[in-house]
């Protein structure tokens, strides 16, 4: 080749390689070194750690708020639940209360219409019209009895059955006894005083005459 072209050639090759390091010098120095690189990826697993011991510590606070926050919503509760234990207890107290005073009014009437019934007036009396008067009485406290035992029946109170029943001493009281050899020991042959039932639970046991074969009381 002549000297003068391959001196030319030699000539355009460093223009061009002296026009092409910079780039590659500015190129170089966007790419970090392997020593930057790990550098870096230490830097950054250093802070992953510090971040993860932080939503750790924040979780415990978490968690130990919901546990404070659990033991006060059951202990709310329990309170709540026995609150309403105490007011169904006072609204079943004040019901019981007031349903004794409607069953000694009955027992009242009940008295009354009996004593009125048994009553037998002379023969100038009932010339007078002392009959149909004690009659119409006697019917008046008939509706009375039957009212107060709808208010009752609507209550869930009902009476006990007693006669021709075994004695049962939970819901009944022995004041009396009788000898009747057709009925057996135990056997109730009598009441004199009627017992109730709320919500089938005893509410008023009864009083009755039970059988005693021996008479021994």
């Amino acid at each position: 080749m002549d000297p003068a072209i391959k001196e030319q050639l030699l000539d355009r090759f460093r223009d061009y390689l002296d026009q092409a390091e910079p780039a590659l010098l500015q190129q170089n120095a966007g790419t970090p070194d392997l020593f930057s690189l790990l550098a870096e990826l230490a830097a950054i697993k250093n802070e992953v750690k510090i971040e993860s011991r932080q939503v750790k510590t924040a979780l415990d606070e978490f968690r130990s708020v919901f546990d404070v926050l659990q033991q006060s919503n059951t202990r709310l509760d329990g309170e709540l639940a026995r609150q309403r234990e105490q007011e169904a207890q006072v609204r079943q107290d004040s019901e019981r209360d007031l349903l004794m005073e409607l069953l000694d009014l009955r027992d009242r009437i009940e008295a009354g219409r009996i004593s009125m019934r048994r009553y037998r007036p002379g023969w100038l009396a009932r010339r007078g019209g002392v009959t149909e008067f004690l009659d119409s009485i006697c019917e008046g406290q008939t509706m009375s009895l039957r009212r107060l035992d709808e208010i009752l029946a609507r209550r869930d109170v009902c009476p006990i059955e007693t006669v021709g029943q075994r004695f049962n001493p939970h819901t009944m009281s022995a004041v009396e006894t009788a000898r009747q050899p057709e009925h057996e020991d135990g056997w109730v042959v009598g009441e004199t005083r009627t017992g109730f039932l709320l919500h089938e639970r005893l509410l008023r046991p009864a009083e009755v005459i039970v059988n005693k074969k021996d008479g021994k009381p």
